[in-house]
């Protein structure tokens, strides 16, 4: 049993090492020429304004959280895609069934009100 394991653990060994590969070498062969332009903060490539702690609202987050949810669901419909022709009707009927629960999803936070933006 042990000697089944034995490729998974060459893999993360291999892996491991590659990873500190990447780390350690351009630690010491890159080039290093501080300067205060290189030091000074940014965020996104422009110069910072307020505080560095002032508050976001939730509804920021409560939107990205409905993205992210209604956009990794969406990844389910290729492999349904690839294998649509051997389901047949049963395929679609639950590939409808799947939409119907997203839909269901989507106007009920729509009519909660966390898509619009006061």
């Amino acid at each position: 049993m042990p000697a089944d394991y034995l490729p998974i653990l060459i893999m993360i060994v291999v892996a491991a090492g590659f990873a500190l590969i990447a780390l350690v070498v351009p630690y010491y062969l890159g080039p290093r020429h501080p300067n205060s332009v290189k030091s000074d903060t940014y965020e996104s490539g422009k110069l910072p304004y307020g505080e560095a702690r002032r508050k976001v609202p939730v509804h920021y987050y409560m939107v990205a959280m409905l993205f992210m949810m209604f956009d990794i669901e969406v990844v389910f419909f290729y492999p349904w895609a690839v294998i649509f022709r051997q389901l047949k009707l049963f395929g679609l009927i639950e590939m409808g069934i799947f939409v119907l629960i997203l839909l269901i999803g989507y106007v009920y936070v729509w009519k909660k009100g966390a898509l619009e933006w006061d």
